[in-house]
């Protein structure tokens, strides 16, 4: 037999050396190979655990969620309890002054002062209450007419207040923090009387 390597020269020791490195690779992946249901079982094993912690972490969340609602669905439930405490003690002055109307007096004029001076107090109680919690009312006489805080009930000729200025307030009107709360109900001014 005739040695081809040594007939090829140069390119035939090329070819000779990548088969040897190609045989080297498959005697390396024998190796590695040698022991595939370990490694077949590390990685179930690995692939387990992580399963397991994303489970773990997926019923974590959704527990976290779920007292979240419950938080929030509470303090939707329960949000206007401190302003109805504090409404409670201008209900006790409104029954104070009820009761003192209802006192024998001598005199009539001094029930009625009483009574007068127990609901004064109590509108002052019941203005400080809203004013706690951002409630102020909204200026209306003498100002011009915005329809963003006011209703015009009606106009009326003035000669005094100018044209489309609010010239009467009906009732007040509130804004609770940057909101309007209830617009005032006012009479807006036409301008002077036209003579006939």
């Amino acid at each position: 037999m005739i040695d081809e390597t040594k007939e090829q020269g140069p390119v035939g020791e090329q070819l000779g050396a990548e088969v040897s490195e190609d045989l080297g690779d498959v005697e390396t992946i024998t190796d590695a190979d040698s022991n595939p249901e370990s490694e077949t079982e590390t990685l179930r094993r690995e692939l387990d655990e992580t399963r397991d912690q994303l489970m773990r972490v997926a019923a974590e969340f959704d527990n976290f969620k779920k007292r979240m609602e419950r938080e929030k669905s509470k303090l939707l439930k329960y949000a206007g309890e401190n302003i109805l405490r504090e409404l409670l003690t201008t209900l006790d002055n409104l029954d104070r002054a009820v009761e003192q109307g209802r006192v024998v007096a001598d005199d009539d004029t001094n029930k009625f002062e009483s009574m007068l001076q127990g609901l004064e107090l109590t509108q002052k109680g019941l203005v400080s209450t809203l004013e706690r919690f951002g409630v102020a009312p909204v200026g209306a006489v003498g100002l011009l007419f915005n329809p963003d805080e006011h209703d015009a009930l009606t106009m009326e000729a003035n000669d005094e207040i100018p044209a489309n200025h609010v010239l009467r307030e009906f009732a007040p009107g509130y804004r609770f923090k940057d909101r309007v709360l209830r617009h005032a109900q006012v009479v807006v001014s036409s301008g002077p009387k036209k003579e006939p």
